[in-house]
């Protein structure tokens, strides 16, 4: 496994003179706070570069560079559109991507102006996802940390979880909301997911959603990932309208707040 890099402005500055000349002149910023799984830089006024962080995340990168123009057309608000496939180099030694710049801001409660029209808004983009022909999508697995695939395979990081913050949690209500998440399977056919539906990667515009991004967690399998934000970001009347865009029965439903429970715990009891 190759050594994580120090990616710096710099860095990428030599990259792009090397790869991308024609680039060479523009300004390269940062973006803060930056991501977890890539490290992200303004390049110029209508592009952004994107480099991964760590070995575990580089499968994304040919993943949105062959999937994001296939899914853009068949979805309602922008994504992502790959610009260039930077290689591995000098100082970094992994493949890298350049995107065109989304105007926008990560969703916050404050940028919204109506929740409940944002939820909407975002059952009836991920309904268009889950639509799109999946029948080569990539199944669940590492690369994605198994967003779409079976709960089962966090049980028994939830159950650590679970009994480290018994003191500090109502444990046998999670344990019970747990229990019935793992209790269905999904047998429909595999559907799109983009896997990591959170605030962050919910770009606002206007007050309203303009974009997704980062589709590094995307695969085809079971739609209930996506839900998890329901219980993440929604109050109760927000998280009733996202729901309404769904031909979704409760056996999902209770597999997405699943998905939101999982992530709760491992945040809370600092598990890695």
């Amino acid at each position: 496994m190759a050594q994580s890099p120090e990616i710096s402005a710099e860095l990428v500055r030599r990259l792009i003179v090397k790869q991308f000349p024609h680039w060479a002149e523009l300004a390269i910023e940062p973006i803060l706070p930056g991501g977890w799984d890539n490290r992200s830089f303004r390049l110029g006024n209508t592009m952004i570069a994107r480099l991964p962080s760590a070995d575990s995340y580089v499968s994304q990168v040919e993943k949105e560079q062959r999937w994001l123009p296939r899914l853009a057309p068949q979805i309602p608000v922008a994504i992502p559109e790959p610009l260039a496939l930077g290689q591995p180099d000098r100082g970094f030694p992994w493949p890298w991507s350049v995107y065109r710049w989304i105007e926008g801001q990560p969703a916050t409660v404050g940028a919204i102006a109506d929740l409940e029209d944002f939820a909407a808004a975002l059952g009836n983009v991920l309904t268009a996802l889950q639509r799109v022909d999946s029948s080569d999508g990539p199944a669940p697995g590492a690369h994605n940390f198994h967003r779409g695939g079976s709960l089962c395979i966090y049980d028994a990081q939830v159950r650590t979880a679970l009994a480290k913050l018994s003191d500090s949690i109502d444990s046998d209500t999670a344990t019970q909301i747990w229990d019935t998440a793992l209790a269905s399977q999904w047998d429909g056919p595999a559907r799109w997911v983009h896997g990591d539906i959170a605030p962050g990667n919910l770009l606002v515009r206007d007050g309203k959603l303009a974009a997704i991004i980062d589709f590094g967690c995307c695969a085809v399998g079971d739609p209930a990932c996506d839900l998890a934000i329901a219980w993440q970001f929604f109050e109760v009347g927000a998280r009733d309208r996202f729901r309404g865009q769904f031909e979704t029965d409760d056996a999902c439903w209770a597999r997405g707040c699943g998905w939101a429970l999982w992530k709760a715990l491992i945040v809370l009891a600092e598990l890695p």
